[in-house]
């Protein structure tokens, strides 16, 4: 993060040279004002004035004379002349000698003027162009105002037309540990009159996408109380200490509101496990925020009727005082739907476009297995706009099943454009992958094989679809997995005589499934139950890194490899028992460049 440099030093050079232009301008230029207001004229037009008696009072200098006219209503200025009589004169002609000609305005009204109002004006625009330099520098508007250490928090008021459990599809069981707390604030009584108190704080914990937030806002319409919503990033401030005040804010808000939910989302940003190592200046600013959450959970008694709800997709970087019992007691999984909430999720997402009748959410719930309820909502969305775009009034099932292709692997790339050669290996390379995978047992079946390009890079693509829900993969099947990603290679070599660059995909997923196989899941007769393969941030993509010795990554390497040549040659051996189907296939598909699963079947099985 870079370092924000304090404002003071911009701010006191301003400050400096406005008010040497003030001292500038009362000494110098507003005696020169003053100065220019005086009318010059020669010793004879002052000659002629004093003849006619037009002379009021006379200021007589060594260097000049000062005098107005009867009236007093100009000043004027002339030079010195040798002249004895002038003062008698001047006496006969009604003149009358004072001190000064020029007289100084009130002191009071000077001051003010010249003093006072250009401080005030100084100040104001010292005010304004600081809150600039805070805006550049992140504090964000009004950072220097007395807002600060408010929490900000948005609120919602209790609304009977809000979000209900209804409105969330897929996630039954997070919906029933929820359930209770709004059983809770609706008749808190029962509870306690058993000695039973609702936890502190719930932590929804899972991957991005998968409902979260609209789980907590559903908390809050069912029980119909006031919802407080802020992210963690919300709490951290330029400024130390002031995150703690906006947590002692929020808190404040929540207890006078009481009954409500107070929702912090992505809570990792200020729950991070606090390092050990006491670095310069003590705990800094997200750790104080951190501290003072902590603290304030720790005042929260159990009739407050203040529920607190907090959501991560990465729980194992949040700090164990954090998540241990009497904080957030409860720890709600909200992962992936299954077939069954795919199919409700998009059922519920349905509802807001004009669909057909007989549309299968079924076979689209079966086609989008590992989606989530985002992705799930923007599949619906998808296929809204593609019958739009097609000039439809409603949507039918090819919308949401090219939907699920654009959210895939992207929209029908028209513009590339593939020569005959490059067209009929593409051809071959998926029919391999089909061919392969229909005749392995244990293999999910084949719903559609393309040789369209889309703006993903793919050049084309093999769908499989599982017939339901599968959570245990035995190792025959990661095994035929990993043959039928070599499938595509493998009819390249054998129809074609020589290899693409069309594999980079498939040899990435064989060799991470073949290295998991053996470094995680213990599927190595050499290695056996031991795991030296470790998964970081599982709801973020699993990140995995070794841990073991130099000798033992060697051996793994060499496992690995070897696994992998085993089912590639196992892939070669189906093609080439199955070389007239191979080619009768990749024909087809050249020539309609999409096959869907029945027609693949079909020509397959033909004698």
């Amino acid at each position: 993060m870079n370092e924000v440099k304090s404002p003071r030093r911009p701010l006191m050079w301003f400050y400096g040279i406005t008010l040497a232009i003030i001292i500038l301008f009362n000494l110098v230029f507003r005696p020169m004002v003053a100065e220019a207001q005086i009318k010059t004229v020669d010793y004879g037009t002052f000659m002629t004035m004093t003849e006619e008696e037009n002379i009021g009072q006379v200021e007589i200098r060594s260097n000049q004379i000062l005098f107005t006219d009867k009236a007093g209503t100009q000043v004027y200025k002339t030079g010195p002349m040798n002249d004895p009589d002038l003062a008698d004169r001047l006496h006969a002609a009604g003149a009358s000698f004072s001190g000064e000609i020029i007289e100084e305005p009130n002191f009071l009204l000077s001051f003010l003027a010249t003093w006072v109002l250009p401080m005030v004006i100084f100040v104001v625009i010292g005010q304004v162009m600081s809150r600039k330099m805070m805006n550049k520098m992140g504090g964000g508007p009004g950072a220097m105002s007395f807002n600060m250490g408010k929490s900000n928090a948005k609120i919602y008021v209790k609304s009977s037309g809000g979000i209900k459990f209804d409105d969330v599809a897929g996630e039954d069981e997070a919906k029933e540990n929820l359930t209770e707390i709004v059983d809770y604030l609706h008749d808190p009584k029962k509870y306690t009159e058993i000695g039973a108190s609702m936890p502190k704080g719930i932590l929804l914990v899972g991957p991005p996408g998968t409902g979260k937030t609209m789980l907590a806002k559903a908390v809050a319409g069912e029980a119909n109380v006031p919802f407080f919503s802020m992210s963690g990033s919300e709490f951290v401030e330029m400024f130390v200490g002031m995150g703690a005040s906006k947590v002692r804010d929020l808190f404040k808000q929540a207890k006078e509101k009481a009954p409500c939910i107070v929702f912090i989302d992505e809570i990792d940003a200020i729950g991070g496990k606090r390092s050990t190592g006491g670095g310069m200046g003590g705990h800094d600013e997200r750790e104080q925020t951190l501290n003072q959450l902590l603290t304030e959970m720790d005042g929260f008694e159990g009739n407050t009727g203040v529920i607190i709800l907090a959501a991560t997709n990465r729980p194992e970087s949040l700090d164990p005082a954090l998540t241990r019992p009497g904080r957030f007691d409860r720890r709600v999984p909200v992962e992936l739907p299954d077939l069954a909430g795919r199919e409700a999720i998009l059922r519920v997402h349905a509802r807001k476009v004009k669909v057909e009748p007989g549309v299968d959410f079924l076979t689209i719930a079966r086609m989008a297995s590992g989606a989530s309820g985002a992705e799930l909502a923007n599949i619906v969305n998808e296929a809204a706009l593609r019958a739009v775009r097609s000039g439809r009034r409603s949507v039918n099932q090819a919308d949401l099943e090219e939907s699920i292709e654009v959210v895939i692997a992207g929209y029908q790339k028209k513009n590339a454009i593939l020569t005959d050669r490059e067209k009929m290996i593409v051809a071959y390379h998926e029919v391999g992958h089909a061919l392969v995978a229909a005749r392995q047992t244990n293999s999910a079946p084949v719903q559609k094989i393309t040789i369209v390009p889309r703006t993903s890079g793919a050049l084309g693509y093999t769908m499989q679809v599982e017939e339901g829900n599968h959570y245990l993969m035995s190792k025959e099947e990661m095994e035929n997995k990993i043959a039928t990603y070599t499938g595509g290679r493998a009819a390249e070599e054998l129809a074609v005589g020589s290899i693409t660059t069309g594999a980079v995909n498939d040899i990435e997923q064989a060799t991470r499934l073949a290295r998991a196989m053996i470094a995680r899941y213990g599927m190595s007769k050499e290695f056996g139950m031991v795991a030296f393969e470790q998964v970081t941030n599982q709801y973020l993509g699993g990140d995995a890194s070794l841990a073991c010795s130099e000798k033992t990554q060697t051996e793994i390497d060499r496992q690995v490899v070897e696994l992998v040549k085993t089912q590639y040659e196992k892939a070669m051996t189906i093609l080439r028992e199955n070389q007239a189907a191979l080619h009768r296939l990749a024909k087809h598909l050249y020539m309609n460049e999409t096959l869907t699963g029945e027609e693949f079947m079909g020509l397959l099985n033909e004698a």
